[in-house]
């Protein structure tokens, strides 16, 4: 559900221009572009589990009506470590080309124009704890009365049933129910959790991915509305690789491995000579051929300690402490360099500032500075994934102020007149 971040996590730094290379500019989309043209979709909650698989929509051309409380706006608002002119950054990535509205589904009026809003939507994507919108009186049933083909997504803790499906749930939380938690970090140490809110990511991608197998059943094969449940713990469950079946046939319960994986090996972290750490992963023995003939030992591969993976495992520890030894033996620009001549699969671990200086991810459209009006210009991560012929791309940054499309979803979309919008606006219902 809403993110697992803290608010207040970190010192918010006010900017006013980005001081590093210039990022690419070349990646808008024309509204009316993209695969996703002409679906639309009405996004409501808040934070990241659902608002993130709004903005993949978004980013592939779907039309994304964001609705916010009048009185209380998304907190994503205030997010982020960095501000321009008084305004976090997070807002703009995660609210990227999206249209916002202001609406108070507990008046009747606001119910009434969500309604309106539902008989024109294809889409609606939610993260409330299971019940609220049936308490709103806007049940999948009521909402269905109003537009059969809608799809109805919805993102929760623990999905719309079993026992604890009215549990708040957090990323943080999910991703300890999950399984994910305990196996990070260290054996001899509290299971740390990652620096970012992975179980909302990986759950609207789910949900993502929910959204389009249902638009597809119900245009392609003559389908009609449903709902999408997803789960935050499920979407941490799913990815346990084969935890399930080896735990269920041997009992075998995994635990954290530290910086590897116990039993693959060489796949670790190794520090260069100025303290730099590279991952080197040549655990497959066409690759750990490789890797002998980069540390110039090329007889390590047909050694029966090393020439297989199985045997390869048994001396983990061993086989590691060598490469460790040989890689201190380099600066981390060396080190990589030895290792790509040879193909064998590394990476620095890099930070956000090693990202910014990435020719790769710049070749590949992953920074993207996008004009604002206000702002100047923000830096934004680049559109996943990279389609051939049907790009996706990003129309605007997040919108600075609630409600800012309100005239043109509410007057153009519904055709309220500027009295009625004026009505609504003195009943609270926008």
């Amino acid at each position: 559900m809403r993110g697992g971040q803290d608010p207040d996590s970190g010192p918010v730094a006010e900017v006013h221009a980005h001081d590093g290379a210039a990022p690419d500019r070349g990646h808008g989309i024309e509204a009316g572009a993209g695969p996703l043209a002409g679906v639309r979709v009405l996004e409501l909650g808040s934070l990241i589990a659902g608002p993130f698989a709004g903005r993949q929509l978004a980013d592939f051309g779907a039309e994304v009506i964001k609705i916010e409380s009048p009185d209380r706006p998304d907190p994503m608002r205030e997010w982020g470590r960095a501000r321009i002119d008084g305004h976090t950054l997070w807002w703009s990535v995660q609210s990227r080309g999206k249209k916002c509205v202001t609406l108070d589904l507990k008046s009747p009026r606001g119910r009434e124009l969500f309604l309106d809003l539902c008989r024109e939507a294809d889409v609606i994507l939610e993260n409330f704890r299971p019940g609220t919108l049936e308490k709103l009186g806007l049940s999948p049933d009521v909402l269905w009365q109003s537009n059969p083909g809608l799809i109805i997504a919805r993102v929760s803790g623990y999905g719309q049933t079993g026992p604890d499906a009215n549990k708040p749930g957090y990323a943080s939380v999910a991703e300890a129910r999950g399984g994910l938690r305990h196996l990070n970090g260290y054996p001899d140490q509290a299971p740390p959790r990652t620096g970012i809110s992975l179980g909302d990511s990986l759950a609207s991608l789910y949900a993502l991915q929910g959204i389009l197998l249902a638009l597809y059943w119900r245009d392609a094969k003559g389908g009609t509305g449903q709902i999408v449940d997803v789960s935050l713990v499920e979407s941490c469950f799913s990815l346990l690789e084969s935890a399930v079946p080896d735990y269920a046939a041997a009992g075998v319960v995994p635990g954290p491995s530290g910086s590897g994986l116990k039993g693959i090996a060489p796949s670790n972290i190794f520090q260069s000579s100025d303290g730099k750490w590279v991952v080197i992963a040549a655990n497959q023995d066409s690759v750990f051929v490789r890797l002998a003939a980069a540390m110039g030992v090329p007889q390590l591969a047909s050694d029966p300690r090393y020439n297989n993976h199985a045997s390869r495992g048994a001396n983990q520890e061993e086989l590691e402490q060598r490469i460790a030894e040989w890689a201190a033996g380099f600066n981390h620009g060396d080190l990589v360099a030895c290792l790509d001549r040879h193909a064998v699969p590394n990476s620095t671990v890099s930070t956000i500032e090693d990202i910014f200086e990435d020719p790769q991810l710049r070749a590949r459209g992953m920074l993207v500075e996008v004009p604002d009006e206000q702002l100047g210009a923000v830096v934004q991560p680049g559109v996943v994934p990279k389609l051939s012929r049907t790009s996706g791309g990003i129309a605007w940054n997040g919108p600075l102020v609630p409600g800012a499309h309100n005239g043109d979803v509410y007057a153009g979309l519904l055709n309220l007149s500027a009295e009625q919008l004026q009505d609504a606006k003195d009943e609270g219902a926008i």
